[in-house]
């Protein structure tokens, strides 16, 4: 076979490549829809699940169309790369696992320049920065973190601090329950004064009814249980 023939033998498999990732982008597009709807979720635990079951891919292999089909409902400039050809599934997948839309510009054109196992290293180092990252900025918040607790002149309780999400969370939680125990306290206590209360602090008078409803004139009368039994509130 001479050069020629070889030469077009060569882009003929980099334009059948090329159409592949293309398909390769639509599938994605598609699996990313059929998730987003739970198509799966007809007794399968996951649409991975569901893919491995019908398609017959590999459940690690599932799992990372899955992702990768996610990732990119995200990241339109490299979703739009592998559909035109311009980027291997192989760089759009490893791209994927770091890329966000602040950095897919530049991603994107590391994935251009580079061949599939330049982008793999670069991810890694990539990934590895943002763990320092990660680290120096979790180190940074905590040691923002503080509480204070304080009594105004006034008698009022003032609260001010800076607290980690999960211990926040647990703090927002506490104050709600709080607060319902006390609005459960207190209309229990409306009740009870509406009630029984109001004939605890004040003491039986002795009324003449201008009536002559039989039983009340000249007797004395419990004022709580005149308002228990009058009052259209304490019915």
């Amino acid at each position: 076979m001479n050069t020629l023939a070889l030469d077009r033998l060569g882009d003929e498999i980099a334009e059948l490549s090329a159409h592949l990732d293309a398909a390769t982008a639509h599938l994605l597009d598609l699996i990313r829809e059929f998730d987003t709807r739970e198509g799966w979720n007809t007794g399968f635990r996951s649409c991975a699940a569901w893919l491995s079951w019908r398609v017959g891919l590999d459940p690690g292999a599932a799992r990372e169309r899955v992702r990768v089909a996610r990732v990119l409902g995200t990241l339109p400039r490299l979703a739009q790369a592998l559909a035109r050809g311009e980027l291997s599934y192989a760089k759009v997948r490893a791209l994927t696992r770091v890329a966000t839309p602040e950095t897919e510009e530049r991603l994107l054109a590391v994935g251009r320049a580079g061949t599939a196992d330049h982008v793999e290293r670069i991810v890694r180092g990539w990934r590895r920065v943002d763990r320092k990252a990660e680290a120096a900025e979790t180190a940074r918040r905590h040691a923002s973190r503080a509480l204070h607790v304080y009594q105004d002149e006034d008698g009022m309780v003032t609260l001010r601090g800076r607290l980690a999400p999960e211990v926040g969370a647990l703090l927002m939680q506490a104050l709600a329950a709080a607060r319902e125990a006390l609005y459960q306290h207190a209309r229990g206590m409306d009740a009870d004064v509406t009630t029984a209360d109001v004939s605890a602090e004040t003491p039986p008078m002795a009324l003449h009814a201008r009536t002559t409803a039989p039983g009340w004139l000249g007797q004395r009368l419990d004022v709580g249980w005149a308002i228990d039994v009058l009052h259209p509130l304490a019915r």
